[in-house]
């Protein structure tokens, strides 16, 4: 194939390949096709986190009314209300959209590699729609094409697994004839110490490579101790575990894989146990204010909590000093609890 006779794979082609469909609907021709008002359509597509566009302009695809209509076909079979499937659908949203952009960051250098190399190259000319060699965009078609099926597969396995571990938290829940949104729970709150100060010696590579570095061996080690990442914020990771025995192992492995290693900044972790709210995937209440505000008053690489989990923690394991009492923002005066294994 000449040169002349390639065509420059564009990032429509790129958005093409992944959604494998162009734009052929109008917002109007959108609600239409679902049977449904503009303004609906307008506040699910909202709920899934996109930019409204006017209801003339050609924005949507067949799959986008396809969606709508399956939603609202769970709908009106009156097994979600609508404010519950519009909340479904943005936790869903959100969900998404921050994996997507996880999974794009993560590829970007491996699209630089195959830029670098051609490996896109004459391949790409054929395999990719036209992609010419060093092409960053026919790199990208390329990964597109060689990783969306088997992503998709390991993604509804990846749901379907977490969606039977949160089912049988609920049944457990259940099974104590308790609220089945309210839990006790122990929280915790690990942050890096003097991020921010951090940040601005590092160049944007190395920041990222941090955090990312920082969320990784934080999740890690809460999955190796049955606890669940709630959120990572930058240089901060919020966990819970259902025991103060296990929440405590999850602190000290962090600051083992974190705190202890000379390559990684030092790291500071807020224990709070006591009844908190489920919603969204989100955890509310006291403890987890308390699991953050004690991470400011906490040492380097140690362990401070509040009263509540202290006791909990089993005196024959344990040893407990009392710090000296100090105002916490929302709680009034308190007196943090440090503790560490015998």
């Amino acid at each position: 194939m000449s040169d002349e006779s390639r065509v420059r794979v564009t990032h429509t082609d790129l958005e093409s390949a992944i959604l494998r469909e162009r734009p052929s609907l109008s917002g109007t021709e959108l609600a239409r096709s679902a049977e449904i008002s503009t303004e609906q359509a307008k506040r699910l597509w909202r709920a899934l986190g996109f930019p409204e566009h006017a209801d003339d302009v050609v924005a949507y695809l067949p799959s986008d009314a396809q969606a709508i209509s399956t939603l609202l076909g769970v709908m009106a079979g009156g097994v979600l209300d609508d404010d519950l499937a519009v909340n479904m659908t943005r936790a869903l949203g959100q969900t998404m959209a921050r994996l997507a952009e996880w999974e794009v960051t993560a590829l970007v250098q491996r699209v630089e590699q195959l830029h670098e190399t051609g490996a896109a190259g004459a391949e790409g000319a054929e395999g990719a729609e036209g992609g010419v060699p060093g092409s960053r965009v026919g790199s990208a078609l390329q990964l597109v094409e060689e990783l969306s099926e088997p992503f998709e597969e390991l993604l509804i396995y990846a749901w379907r697994r977490h969606l039977a571990a949160a089912a049988a938290r609920i049944e457990a829940l259940a099974a104590d004839d308790e609220d089945l949104h309210t839990v006790e729970l122990t929280v915790g709150f690990a942050d890096i110490v003097g991020f921010t100060a951090l940040s601005n010696t590092l160049t944007e590579e190395r920041i990222g490579d941090l955090v990312e570095l920082f969320e990784m061996r934080c999740a890690d080690v809460v999955a190796a101790q049955r606890g669940r990442v709630i959120k990572s914020i930058g240089d901060s990771v919020l966990f819970v575990n259902d025991d103060p025995l296990g929440a405590y192992d999850t602190a000290e492995g962090i600051i083992n894989v974190i705190g202890r290693d000379p390559r990684m900044p030092d790291v500071r972790v807020g224990l709070a146990s006591g009844s908190v709210v489920l919603r969204l995937g989100d955890v509310f209440g006291p403890p987890v204010n308390m699991a953050a505000r004690l991470t400011n008053v906490a040492r380097r690489n140690r362990i401070i909590t509040d009263e509540a989990t202290s006791r909990l923690l089993p005196e024959d394991q344990f040893e407990t000093r009392r710090m000296a009492a100090r105002p916490v923002r929302g709680f009034g005066i308190v007196e943090p609890v440090a503790v560490r294994r015998h």
